[in-house]
């Protein structure tokens, strides 16, 4: 007689279900996300409950070795192949520029799929189009990469103060220009070798512009602000001013006066109004933001309620970036597990209104000048009678070297003044007879807050 055969259990068990992301631009950072995902792969499953799978790499370099196996035939050189493919869930751009990745996150978009980007540039000139865009189709923009590196300052004014009333954002956001000016601080090096030796460490690119002329950091603070005050910002609307112009001798005389040089970038609200600046700053020795040296990034939220809170770390490179384009796609992942895209707005809320901008020339501070001048009696005497005329006051003189008739440096401490006043009278002081360069203008930060 013939035994019964015994029944299988029947699993119960759901499908494993899987996210799978693309990426174009296998750079730096695109090298560091994938080490991540490799590396942290079974860690980020167990988070997830189901798997998280990078399917498909374009970039048009295809051969150079960046050190990170890849299975055959996933590195492509057709963006296309990524964000139009049908097994692509999230694209992650991470090639930079304006076109034609805004070409490429637009066409994903179109096919719903969710979007990761550290594309500061993309995002400050084209982000309403491609925020629009997201809302419509109903997808995720992920961008914590565009702003501080691995700092996660987008989740802190997007989720964590959002009970607050953001009042002001203020800091430094650009490790390549901090990296030049602590070494000038450190080291009494001079702008342009300290800038040769970032370009050779592969800190600054090998067109610095876009840092050093302050651009980066104009491009940051309109991210910025739209996340804080809930406004749409051009990145003409941002006075900006870069470094090139910040000597050694600059350097030494802010020490002497109490103060290091930085590059901030400086957003407040003013009623309904918004000031927006990106300049070299005398910091107060004493705050904490004067001693951030290196690569490091540093943000200051100040809320009416919170009060000053800062957030700091390493503004650049490959890992702290890549940990946050990683965050990025796991909360994705997350949200497109459970259904919830686009249950928050990117920006925190549906639509960015667009504000009444403060004029620079309204901004009341004090002001470090340096004018270099031929050395013969009168000419201090017509600089203070000149800053005088226009209601600006001196608070203190440095002038210690003697030439005979050649050229020496001026230094001047103002006390508070206006914008608009200060640049007329800088004006009428370089067509003075006897100086010998247009003056240098640093302001002065006393009122950062904090500690």
């Amino acid at each position: 007689m013939e035994r019964p055969r015994s029944k299988r259990p029947v699993s119960t068990r759901p499908a494993e279900r899987e996210i799978r992301a693309g990426l174009i631009g296998f750079g730096t950072i695109g090298t560091g996300v994938v080490k991540l995902l490799q590396r942290r792969r079974a860690a980020i499953d167990a988070m997830l409950g189901a798997r998280l799978r990078l399917v498909r790499i374009a970039d048009l370099d295809t051969k150079r070795d960046r050190g990170v196996r890849l299975p055959k035939g996933m590195l492509v050189p057709d963006a296309r192949r990524v964000y139009e493919a049908d097994d692509v869930d999230v694209v992650i751009e991470l090639m930079g520029g304006y076109e034609p990745a805004r070409r490429f996150v637009l066409g994903a978009i179109g096919r719903g799929k969710s979007i990761v980007t550290a594309n500061k540039a993309l995002l400050a000139v084209h982000g309403r189009e491609i925020f629009g865009a997201a809302a419509r189709q109903r997808v995720d923009i992920g961008f914590e990469a565009s702003v501080g590196g691995g700092i996660p300052i987008v989740r802190v004014l997007r989720d964590g103060v959002v009970a607050d009333r953001t009042v002001a954002v203020r800091g430094i956001v650009n490790g390549t220009c901090n990296y030049i000016l602590s070494k000038m601080s450190a080291e009494g090096a001079q702008f342009e070798d300290v800038l040769l030796e970032a370009q050779t460490r592969g800190l600054a690119e090998a067109d610095p512009s876009f840092d050093i002329d302050g651009i980066d950091s104009a491009h940051k603070l309109v991210i910025l602000t739209a996340l804080a005050f809930g406004v749409e910002l051009h990145l003409e609307d941002v006075h900006t001013e870069g470094i090139r112009h910040v000597a050694q001798m600059d350097v030494g005389y802010a020490r002497e006066l109490g103060y290091e040089i930085k590059l901030l970038a400086i957003g407040s609200m003013c009623g309904d109004d918004v000031a927006v600046r990106v300049h070299p700053t005398l910091v107060p020795a004493a705050h904490v933001l004067a001693g951030v040296r290196g690569a490091f990034n540093a943000i200051y939220v100040e809320g009416e309620a919170l009060g000053s809170s800062m957030y700091y770390g390493l503004g650049a490179g490959m890992m702290p970036t890549a940990t946050a384009v990683v965050a990025d796609l796991i909360e994705i992942a997350r949200n497109r597990l459970q259904d919830t895209s686009a249950r928050v707005p990117p920006l925190g809320i549906p639509a960015l209104r667009r504000p009444k901008r403060v004029p620079m020339g309204d901004l009341r501070t004090a002001y470090y000048l340096r004018i270099m001048v031929r050395d013969r009696p009168g000419v201090l005497g017509n600089i203070a009678s000149i800053l005088g005329r226009h209601g600006i006051s001196i608070a203190t003189v440095i002038q210690k070297e003697r030439s005979a008739g050649g050229t020496v440096p001026v230094v001047i401490r103002t006390h508070e003044a206006r914008e608009r006043d200060l640049q007329r009278a800088l004006d009428r002081i370089g067509r003075l007879v006897g100086t010998q360069s247009p003056p240098v203008c640093l302001r002065i930060a006393d009122d950062l807050g904090g500690a």
